[in-house]
């Protein structure tokens, strides 16, 4: 099983899915694109398997602080390409790729139907605690 969780360390809701993924006992590569940067090969995966407008996000400061003229040429996925990869802050985070799986953003729910089996495991192996 492989699970990677890519996005901003600093980011609040990869923390979230970081603290959920530890907590639910699913072991996961970590990869900081700010810091280690994202390939075009990958990103362009990524837009091919879940669509453009699912990775960039426009809700963020790094959206708002694009010029209207940049933000306005964001139309397909191949601008969208083009502007993830110049402004990896952009891409929507988290996203996670478990096994073939791509996931955008954090929802627990998701999260634990991704991992049902994993969680059910985990469960099993803890200690029935005595009521």
């Amino acid at each position: 099983m492989t699970t990677t969780l890519y996005g901003i360390a600093n980011c609040d809701t990869i923390k979230k899915a970081r603290r959920w993924l530890d907590a639910a006992g699913i072991p996961h590569a970590w990869h900081d694109y700010k810091k280690q940067g994202i390939s075009a090969p990958l990103l362009a995966d990524w837009i091919h398997r879940g669509g453009w407008e699912q990775l960039v996000n426009r809700q963020g400061t790094t959206w708002r602080k694009l010029d209207e003229a940049t933000r306005g040429a964001v139309n397909d996925a191949d601008s969208a390409l083009a502007v993830l990869l110049a402004n990896p802050s952009l891409i929507k985070r988290p996203v996670l790729e478990h096994d073939g799986t791509l996931t955008v953003g954090f929802s627990e729910t998701e999260y634990a139907a991704l991992f049902k089996q994993a969680t059910q495991q985990t469960k099993q192996l803890q200690p029935a605690s005595d009521a």
